[in-house]
């Protein structure tokens, strides 16, 4: 067993939470640090536009944000609202987020709302909800919303 006196104690939620939003614009390393090896990630809207909406275990979330992420020039996070919460493995939050799509060069905005929650100080599920059309507009290559899409 590790003393404790030896690490840092694991993260809360709202401590991800907060450590998601300070790494994914500029360490995916480590902000896939924060995952859980089990994790899971999911994007309740992302199925409106014939896409992926979940992933499942560290390695399937590292292939897709590292492909993602890397489109996202100048990404930030900004005008954060925190939402305590009672459990504190169970982290919630508003965020506004701008960038530059590559390689079209087009001007993204969104609005998210996001849900972390722990195990062990490690993310064990995060969950990211956001606007389909502002992704429609700024990844044009993505196919628009199929009929019977859920």
């Amino acid at each position: 067993m590790t003393h404790p006196l030896t690490h840092p104690r694991p993260l809360d939620a709202a401590q991800a939470l907060d450590a998601h939003l300070d790494l994914i614009v500029r360490d995916i390393e480590g902000w896939l640090a924060l995952f859980a090896d089990d994790a899971i990630v999911e994007f309740p809207y992302a199925t409106a536009l014939g896409v992926p909406g979940r992933f499942e275990g560290k390695a399937a979330i590292r292939r897709h944000f590292q492909g993602t992420i890397e489109r996202f020039r100048d990404l930030s996070l900004r005008d954060v609202r925190r939402y305590p919460t009672t459990d504190p493995d169970v982290a919630l939050a508003e965020v506004h987020g701008s960038a530059i799509i590559l390689p079209s060069g087009k001007r993204y905005e969104q609005d998210y709302v996001m849900v972390v929650a722990t195990r062990d100080g490690k993310v064990v599920r995060y969950r990211e909800y956001w606007n389909p059309a502002p992704v429609a507009e700024a990844f044009g290559e993505l196919a628009a919303p199929r009929e019977g899409a859920s």
